[in-house]
């Protein structure tokens, strides 16, 4: 199966693409969706249709977005709002399923730690898809929202004994 991985962005949209076979991730491609400065409707027409090619080029099955955060400054909250709302509807327009999670939920599934900072983000999507070099920093989030999509939401310690028993703490 392959998965778009896409953390929003009014300025820079981060994508990332994986193919996952059981619990094997291959990265596909990654890259950012960059919109100059202008009014509203024309950087979020560029967003839309940014996806639209994604989704084109890379046919994905699935897409996994990041949940937007409340901001301190509500007019950024409400303007990575509406970026995110273009991407979505661009996403479900061309007829993929959505799911979204939180940049807690992202981070816990890969790095094991919901706290983790961008740096320890970018090491572990480098080590989990086996890359010669760390993705940009948006791409690397994009990439770890589709990699948290691969393994369920989950944890990384889950992701780490899947398919493996447990008895007594212990992995057997």
């Amino acid at each position: 199966m392959k998965i778009l991985g896409l953390d929003p962005g009014l300025r820079i949209t981060g994508y990332g693409v994986i193919s996952q076979d059981g619990q094997r991730l291959e990265y596909q491609a990654s890259g950012v969706v960059r919109t100059e400065a202008g009014a509203l409707p024309g950087r979020l027409a560029i967003l839309f249709n940014g996806v639209r090619e994604m989704v084109e080029q890379f046919q994905p099955e699935a897409a996994a977005v990041e949940k937007v955060f409340v901001n301190v400054n509500p007019q950024s909250t409400l303007l990575l709002g509406q970026a995110r709302g273009a991407l979505i509807a661009a996403l479900t327009h061309m007829g993929l399923p959505v799911f979204e999670y939180t940049a807690l939920q992202v981070k816990q599934a890969v790095v094991g730690n919901g706290h983790a900072d961008k740096v320890q983000v970018q090491n572990m999507v480098k080590r989990l898809l086996h890359l010669s070099a760390e993705p940009s920093a948006d791409a690397a989030d994009a990439l770890a929202c589709a990699i948290c999509h691969a393994h369920g939401g989950q944890g990384l310690g889950a992701i780490m004994t899947a398919g493996r028993r447990r008895k007594s703490g212990r992995i057997l």
